[in-house]
């Protein structure tokens, strides 16, 4: 745990010293829980979400993308549930101090027991080899069936306790359990209290007559209330998808993990209408097509994994995350959700205005179903940040950190280097600079020896490092230096853009 707890700390330091994520307002000591994305943070960020964008409207004829607006009419909170039931269950210790979501305690506690039994399954596997039958051992095994016993015991007082907002059977629990602070080590806690996550501000011209509005939660609404407007306008045919990128705000009283979990964040969120009863049949879909996205990037595949939820929210029939191995552990990254026609017939409810399809085929009206998926910007930021930082021992007292971006999401993907300042070089590479920067992001520097060049260029993940030199000027030929390998071959100036293109689109 100690070696990914500095992984984290590494990959915080080096984000700002290489200008990818700053702490917000830090020259006033910081906002807690509040990031900025610095000059290669927010080239990346950006990146991420064009190919997402790119995968999700552009290569989906029946998807489109909508861009609406963070503040919406108070009454969609209500009818969306989010003013009722937008909280989470908090506790704090007496001894640290510490305030923690009750329910996450739980669920943490639960892991460690699913933990204990994913440890007898191992050694079990290893004693019996090929032979080992492991549905027969976990319905056999003693401490298998007695850890499966208190898994169930757990959950079937948990999920009611939060179904009927019964915030005293939730603290029983933590005590019967003898859960203790993580921090302290201690078992004094309060109570346990609601806390609404959404941030409230006025809007009006004067105090007395201004009315409360919500910062978003989320995006999702801001599709559902335009649904019918896209679909009539677009000249939609069920099954078709809406999707949208953008800020929401959630007041979490626990954010920590660096970006992981912040109180404004953005999201990439896609809301597909289907007919009720085929809602099955899309969630499996988007399932498999959302984990092939994250695949494409040439991540391992070892790092995702699906977690099937056992409680759903009020709204769902099926729910899914697609789970990424962070430093902290595999923590959720996307969530697919089979939302039901719960949205869209509250706000038909609420708003007293008809939100039905009428599907030609059938030739009836419905309210359509929903399947939903739901991913975090800034935690895709953080999984292929974890999952590029680099520490390399290249022999003979040498190392270096390489940030192995994809390369089509690095934020520069061509630096261009004069070898020296003089004997007109910088002329040569300006000019291959200006040819080259209408297509890509490119970095021109010329300060310091050309290793520290690569070395910095390396540490932002910079894929390829032009050089001209001397013999440039002779053949109009470069270096062009592969960040990976660190190979450096000879190409001609005019096959450079042609070279990464051809990596880019691999």
């Amino acid at each position: 745990m100690a070696n990914n707890e500095d992984l984290l700390k590494k990959i915080i330091a080096h984000a700002k010293e290489y200008g990818f994520v700053f702490q917000s307002s830090e020259i006033y000591d910081g906002l807690s829980a509040v990031y900025d994305y610095a000059q290669n943070g927010s080239e990346l960020k950006k990146n991420i979400r064009d190919y997402w964008w790119k995968s999700m409207v552009q290569m989906h004829e029946n998807i489109v993308g909508i861009d609406t607006a963070i503040f919406m009419h108070p009454s969609i909170w209500k009818a969306s549930g989010h003013v009722d039931a937008f909280n989470d269950p908090m506790i704090d210790n007496k001894d640290s101090k510490k305030r923690y979501r009750a329910d996450v305690l739980i669920e943490d506690h639960l892991a460690k027991i699913e933990g204990k039994i994913d440890k007898e399954v191992a050694k079990a596997a290893k004693r019996f080899g090929d032979s080992f039958d492991e549905k027969q051992f976990k319905e056999t095994n003693p401490r298998v069936l007695a850890n499966l016993e208190k898994i169930n015991g757990i959950k079937n007082r948990l999920y009611p306790a939060m179904d009927n907002n019964d915030m005293d059977a939730i603290k029983t629990l933590i005590e019967d359990v003898g859960i203790v602070c993580p921090m302290s080590g201690s078992k004094n806690w309060t109570e346990v209290r609601q806390f609404n996550l959404m941030f409230s501000t006025k809007m009006g011209s004067t105090a007395e007559g201004a009315n409360e509005i919500f910062l978003r939660p989320e995006t999702a609404q801001g599709i559902f209330v335009n649904y019918l407007n896209v679909q009539k306008t677009g000249r939609m045919k069920i099954p078709f998808g809406i999707a949208q990128t953008g800020k929401a705000f959630r007041n979490e009283i626990v954010a920590r993990q660096f970006i992981f979990r912040m109180r404004e964040f953005e999201q990439m969120e896609m809301q597909f209408f289907v007919r009720p009863g085929e809602e099955m049949k899309w969630y499996e879909y988007w399932k498999e097509q959302r984990m092939e996205w994250h695949k494409s990037l040439g991540i391992p595949a070892e790092k995702f994994r699906f977690h099937d939820h056992d409680k759903l929210a009020h709204y769902a029939n099926a729910a899914a995350d697609i789970e990424f191995d962070f430093p902290m552990g595999f923590k959720e990254l996307e969530g697919i959700h089979s939302r039901t026609d719960f949205d869209l017939s509250a706000h038909e409810e609420h708003s007293g205005k008809k939100l039905r399809y009428h599907d030609p085929e059938l030739n009836q009206s419905y309210v359509p179903y929903v399947v939903e998926t739901s991913i975090g910007l800034d935690r895709m930021f953080l999984a292929i940040l974890s999952n590029s930082y680099t520490e390399e021992d290249l022999g003979e007292g040498n190392s270096r950190v390489v940030m192995k971006l994809p390369p089509v999401l690095a934020p520069y993907k061509i630096a261009v280097f004069p070898l020296t300042k003089k004997d007109g070089l910088p002329d040569k590479a300006r000019e291959i600079m200006d040819k080259l920067k209408s297509d890509y992001m490119c970095f021109y520097e010329e300060k310091d020896a050309i290793g520290k060049r690569y070395r910095r260029h390396d540490a932002i993940g910079t894929p390829y490092c032009v050089t001209v030199d001397h013999q440039t000027l002779e053949d109009n030929t470069v270096t062009i230096r592969e960040r990976d390998s660190m190979v450096q071959e000879r190409i001609s100036i005019d096959d450079i853009s042609g070279v990464v293109r051809e990596r880019l689109v691999g």
